[in-house]
Formats: C-alpha cells, sequence, structure tokens
C-alpha cells in the first residue's frame, strides 16, 4: 500500500454503517408473508416456507456469491406475491436501518483528504431503499457510489462485486482503495482477495451460518466510525 496512493474509501452498510441488531427471522418471515398472494396453504407452512427461502438465497450468497432479490426470495419458496404489499416487511426492519450518527462527520472528513466515498452492500432490497435510508439519515449526498447486490449478479466476496463499487466511485485499482466492513469472510478476506486494504469494524454478532469458510486479515481494527479518516490516513 506504501506506494500506492488510497483514492477511495467503500463501506459496508449493515453492521457497519449501521449498529449492529440482532433479528428474529421467524418474525422476518412473518412480515414477508403479508405480501403472498394466491397460495392455499396455511399461515404456518407460508412461513416455514419463506424462513427456509431465505436460508437457501443467502447460502447461494456465501458459498457461491450469488446475489438475488426479495423476489428470488417468494419464488425459492415457490409463493407468488405482490410488491405492492411489502409494507410490513419494510416496516419490519425500519428500525434496523438507522445510520450511525458518526458516520456524517467521517464521510465529510475523508471527502475534505480528497477521497471518494463508496458503499458495497451484500442485499436483497432495492436500490430506492438503501438510497431513501440514507436521504432519511442526511448522507447520501456524501457518497459518490453505490452499488447493491440485488442489482449486479454477484455478492461479496466475489472480486466482481468490489470491481462494480469502484467502477461506481471511479476507480480503477484496487490497491487505490480501502474496504471498511464488520464481516472477517465478505468484507475482510472479500476486500484482500481482491486487492484492496480492508478495516474491520468487530461490533456485529454474525450469525454462525452466515460465516465463509476463510477470516481474513485486516490492515487495521476500528471500533467506531470516527476512527476511520486517522487510520485511512495512516494507510496512505
Amino acid at each position: 500500500m506504501a506506494s500506492t496512493t488510497i483514492q477511495a474509501v467503500i463501506f459496508d452498510w449493515g453492521g457497519t454503517l449501521t449498529r449492529w441488531h440482532d433479528v428474529d427471522f421467524h418474525a422476518e418471515s412473518l412480515a414477508l408473508a403479508q405480501a403472498v398472494v394466491g397460495a392455499h396453504h396455511a399461515p404456518d407452512e407460508i412461513t416455514t416456507r419463506l424462513l427456509a427461502a431465505g436460508d437457501v438465497v443467502w447460502g447461494r450468497s456465501r458459498d457461491h456469491q450469488q446475489s438475488a432479490t426479495i423476489g428470488d426470495l417468494f419464488t425459492e419458496a415457490g409463493l407468488e406475491h405482490d410488491p405492492e404489499l411489502l409494507d410490513a416487511y419494510y416496516d419490519f426492519w425500519a428500525p434496523h436501518t438507522a445510520t450511525d450518527p458518526e458516520c456524517r462527520g467521517m464521510f465529510a472528513e475523508l471527502r475534505a483528504m480528497g477521497l471518494k466515498v463508496g458503499v458495497l452492500s451484500n442485499t436483497v432490497w432495492p436500490r430506492e431503499w438503501h438510497v431513501g435510508f440514507f436521504e432519511r439519515d442526511g448522507v447520501y449526498d456524501l457518497v459518490d457510489g453505490d452499488v447493491y447486490t440485488s442489482e449486479i449478479p454477484w455478492t461479496k466476496p466475489s472480486p466482481r462485486a468490489f470491481g462494480a463499487a469502484m467502477e461506481a466511485v471511479g476507480v480503477s485499482d484496487p490497491a487505490a482503495c480501502v474496504y471498511v466492513g464488520d464481516r472477517l469472510f465478505d468484507d475482510i478476506w472479500g476486500a484482500r482477495n481482491a486487492g484492496l486494504a480492508a478495516i474491520h469494524i468487530p461490533l456485529s454478532t454474525i450469525p454462525a451460518a452466515q460465516v465463509g469458510h476463510t477470516e481474513g486479515e485486516p490492515d487495521a481494527v476500528v471500533r467506531s466510525l470516527a476512527e476511520i479518516p486517522a487510520v485511512v490516513a495512516s494507510l496512505r
């Protein structure tokens, strides 16, 4: 890294730009079930199918870096849904989407250092949900480029996902980028494997089913977003 000038810092979203929350995935499935239409199944069977579909979809992300959308959850469950009926699902997740209060100041400091700010999130949600959360919390104007895996074929830790995020911020050299995330597989191993430097925020309790085959070694570890500009400056 010493011979390359850092040009961009790219961030994971959940557990990194938001604080980690434990989530009741059964309750999530109950919320998703509100969007099911035309099903001749008992409510318990619908939620069981959706819960199992979530395990399959996220397993494909973990093991094969295959992306998915909300619609793919219903397809995997063998259920039809109406996207206009996802309000209960959106409302279930909304309390978990608050941007860390340190985020705006940290983004502004990075940009004052002449750096691009990017986002790369493994997600099934549509872009407009994520952009809406950032806009709601007053930070999206400081984001130079953002990629959500629901809109590309790959998820982290695929190098192609990191490449898409680099393209979004207009940087072509992986060694000129730093990635910040809370997961040692998707974020840290993935970024290092793709040629980026990596900063770990170890504040999340990653469910065992979501832990990948390798734990990466970060270039640095921080415990708050406010620490990141100084760490990036040291990496430069």
